[in-house]
């Protein structure tokens, strides 16, 4: 059997999206932690990092071979291990931490989902398809119900995190909402004319994996000691966070050449809301609703059923 080229052990591709969502990622690049475990199962891996804003380009790009790994919520990964069960099988590697996302709005007609009109504007990462949007249709179909969960998909917006985040607290665009994530929303709470209509913790009854880290079988398959090294980098990554995590702050700064002051991402990581763990949590919410409304074509039984192997040795859900 011919070597694949494009996939030789000893190589890892990593796209990550902006935020404090991928602060384990931020870790691992920060000390390096893939070349140490590399080195212990005797490669010299090569790390390449990228950043891309929406699941939809990580999902198309992950599809394409031009990544190994990506990230993004909890929906779209089950939306591509939906789509591809049976071909390239994309399943998750690990979460990366449970964390509220708010929805937020400058608006102060608005209180609750049945205030939202045709008027308003929502911005989310990718329309329709991302966290944010599967979240609130969810939430959606229990407000108005499952025949009108799609009824915010129409006055949604595609915008990355930071624009959406200036466009709000300016006020003077058509955005009047945000579902945003750590540490924008921090950022946009600290304006008086900004306020939380709902937390995606409300919809999942509770601390919820908010990103995840997936691929392909194939990768996965082809480079035993690359995945190992990847995986155990993560674990050690959650560690260094959990042991100290207003340095951890610091190396979001560094890795992710923030400007937002210390003391407010430090407060951030310290918010009794987030929990920086690789071990998935409330993830197969997502997976029964999303099947139930008829987004997920598959049933999945359990989390393991969309998550490899080597994730199974912790507790999840």
């Amino acid at each position: 059997m011919l070597a694949c080229t494009a996939h030789a052990e000893g190589k890892i591709s990593i796209a990550q999206q902006f935020g404090i969502g991928y602060l384990i990622l931020d870790v691992v690049q920060d000390q390096h932690l893939i070349e140490k475990y590399g080195r212990q199962q005797g490669l010299d891996i090569k790390v390449e990092w990228r950043t891309i804003s929406g699941a939809t380009g990580m999902n198309e790009a992950l599809l394409a071979g031009a990544l190994d790994v990506v990230s993004a919520g909890v929906p779209p990964m089950l939306t591509v291990w939906d789509r591809t069960r049976g071909k390239q099988n994309v399943k998750a590697v690990a979460a990366l931490g449970s964390m509220p996302n708010y929805l937020l709005t400058n608006n102060p007609n608005i209180k609750t989902l049945k205030d939202f009109t045709d008027k308003d504007r929502i911005a989310v990462p990718a329309a329709g398809v991302g966290f944010q949007s599967r979240t609130l249709q969810i939430e959606t179909a229990r407000v108005f119900g499952d025949s009108d969960y799609k009824r915010f998909d129409t006055i949604s917006v595609s915008l990355p995190h930071p624009d959406a985040t200036a466009a709000l607290i300016a006020g003077h665009t058509e955005i009047d909402a945000h579902y945003s994530s750590p540490p924008f929303q921090y950022q946009a709470l600290e304006h008086s004319n900004i306020h939380k209509v709902l937390s995606s913790y409300d919809t999942l009854g509770g601390h919820a994996t908010f990103n995840v880290l997936y691929s392909t079988q194939k990768f996965h398959d082809e480079n035993p000691k690359t995945y190992r090294a990847f995986y155990d980098a993560l674990a050690e990554a959650a560690r260094i966070i959990n042991s100290d995590k207003n340095a951890a702050a610091a190396a979001y700064i560094r890795v992710e050449h923030s400007n937002l002051p210390l003391a407010l991402v430090q407060k951030i990581v310290n918010d009794p809301e987030i929990e920086f763990t690789i071990s998935p949590q409330r993830s197969f919410v997502y997976a029964s609703e999303l099947n139930r409304l008829g987004v997920l074509k598959n049933k999945a039984t359990s989390w393991k059923d969309y998550f490899f192997p080597e994730a199974y040795v912790l507790p999840g859900s």
